[in-house]
């Protein structure tokens, strides 16, 4: 299940500077996102995420920058295959071990 991003990479980047930019006139973030997100037609909720992800991945923020957190899904991802793998040729090895025994009792 893939997420479509309806806005680009650059249209978000331009909301998030015209936040940053509006921040110095308005009394705190909240009031900023408020007024450049019906400019951009998004939520405010949507641009106050992308702002905050700005932030993380700048450091003014406490988090887990974007590539970081993607290379964290990756190796989980990775992780996850090489438990099923494992857990194959467990399967396998235990097959076979089992039919090695049958074949010497036959004899």
């Amino acid at each position: 299940m893939s997420k479509t991003n309806k806005y680009s990479p650059e249209v978000r980047e331009r909301a998030v500077r015209l936040v940053q930019e509006a921040r110095k006139d308005r009394p705190s973030l909240w009031a900023a996102v408020e007024s450049i997100a019906p400019m951009i037609g998004c939520s405010t909720v949507t641009l106050h995420e992308w702002v905050k992800k700005h932030e993380v991945d700048t450091g003014v923020r406490d988090g887990i920058p974007t590539a970081e957190r993607e290379r964290i899904k990756a190796l989980e991802r990775e992780v996850k295959e090489l438990r099923q793998a494992n857990e194959i040729l467990r399967l396998a090895s235990a097959f076979f071990a089992q039919a090695e025994l049958d074949r010497l009792k036959k004899k």
